[in-house]
């Protein structure tokens, strides 16, 4: 049997036991005109299913479009090419390949499949910084998306079966009364809210709630010991050090974090430090704020660093600080739609343009009171806001 035959097989196996009929935020965002699309985002937040969901919608012979992941040990000898040439000569049309950037010359073989088939191409990979960085090498080529976790929105979808509508972050701030009051009369935000930010962020977690937390820690190993050091050549010994960052991060209010006190910490110098903040970054385990006035660099301190989602804290911390909540949750629903700053006042900049200051029910204006224009505050603990007072709820509404 040649490695077509294989592949064919086992996707024909894979796409007939098939059933996931929840389709997440991205699926209506994909435009499937272009011919190389690629699908950016988290271990563990439904790419493969989209990717199934996908080939299944589409009325075409199932022998004219085909699936397989990078990773397999079938594909570990042969060139992705060459596979994509053999289908093509077979008439195959759609090439869908997940995994992608365990594949070490992933960029230049899709230049090649892109410039030589006729095939439409959609791959997928849990890496940013390798397909971030393919932007430049695949420039006029791929269209790529980044995606997120369930929003609490897709989470209250799946677990009441009700649908509910996005908004934009404008129509959220200028409306917020009327959404609220619309989305009242259907379901209480609130008493969901708690489970979601314990254990929402993932799809998975509808498979079996009780074996979550041991899930999202093997998916977040997965990352830290093999997709990092893959990209980025780590030492396999050092990925204890990545391990002892996550939990430090996780002990720490955003706003205490000491660069210097962190690296001795660590037992690492500050450089290698900023290198492995910069890597937890692009594999989606933080989530880094920095200040408008400061450059880009890596080397550069961030204002605040949060772990990637609320789930991963209550994952790896102990004991959880209410306010860390709150604003990991806010920058959670945020950071893949918009631009996200930390100001001078307040807690957040949202597009160079919108305030927020975010706490509890009781919080006042008194931080954020010299700010003349868009300044709000993003409140817990409260069903519908007035005025300038957002439920902090309806930010998982935005996508």
């Amino acid at each position: 049997m040649d490695i077509l035959d294989s592949l064919t097989e086992r996707f024909v196996t894979l796409l007939s036991n098939f059933d996931i009929k929840y389709k997440r935020y991205f699926f209506d965002l994909v435009d499937f005109n272009d011919k190389l699309i690629g699908i950016l985002g988290p271990r563990g937040v439904g790419k493969t299913t989209f990717l199934l969901q996908y080939l299944k919608s589409l009325d075409l012979p199932i022998g004219k479009k085909l699936y397989f992941s990078a990773d397999s040990i079938e594909t570990s000898d042969i060139s992705l090419f060459e596979i994509a040439d053999s289908f093509a000569k077979n008439d195959g049309k759609i090439l869908v390949i997940d995994e992608i950037h365990k594949y070490p010359n992933f960029k230049k073989e899709l230049k090649q499949i892109y410039d030589f088939l006729p095939l439409k191409i959609i791959f997928s990979g849990s890496s940013a910084i390798t397909l971030e960085n393919s932007k430049i090498d695949l420039s006029r080529r791929a269209v790529l998306y980044r995606v997120n976790g369930l929003s609490f929105r897709e989470f209250l979808e799946l677990k009441t079966g009700k649908k509910f509508k996005t908004f934009k972050i404008e129509e959220i701030l200028n409306n917020h009364i009327d959404i609220a009051y619309e989305i009242l009369q259907e379901i209480k935000p609130l008493s969901f809210l708690k489970e979601y930010l314990q254990k929402g962020f993932y799809p998975f977690y509808f498979e079996n709630p009780n074996t979550y937390f041991n899930k999202l820690e093997e998916t977040i190993n997965v990352v830290i010991e093999a997709d990092l050091p893959f990209v980025f050549g780590i030492d396999i010994k050092n990925t204890i050090k990545l391990k002892k960052l996550v939990k430090l991060i996780c002990g720490s209010e955003p706003f205490e974090i000491n660069i210097t006190k962190l690296a001795q910490k660590m037992e690492i110098d500050r450089t290698t430090l900023y290198q492995y903040i910069n890597y937890l970054n692009l594999g989606n385990v933080f989530n880094i704020l920095k200040s408008k006035t400061r450059g880009d660099s890596i080397f550069v301190k961030p204002e605040k660093i949060y772990l990637h989602n609320t789930n991963l804290n209550y994952c790896y911390c102990e004991n959880q600080k209410i306010g860390t909540i709150r604003e990991t949750f806010i920058i959670s629903q945020l950071v893949y739609f918009y631009d996200l700053e930390y100001p001078a006042r307040g807690d957040l900049i949202v597009d160079k343009k919108y305030t927020f200051e975010i706490g509890g029910k009781n919080k006042d204006f008194s931080q954020i009171r010299e700010i003349k224009e868009n300044a709000y505050l993003i409140l817990d603990d409260i069903e519908a806001g007035n005025k300038r007072k957002i439920p902090i709820w309806l930010l998982g509404f935005l996508y």
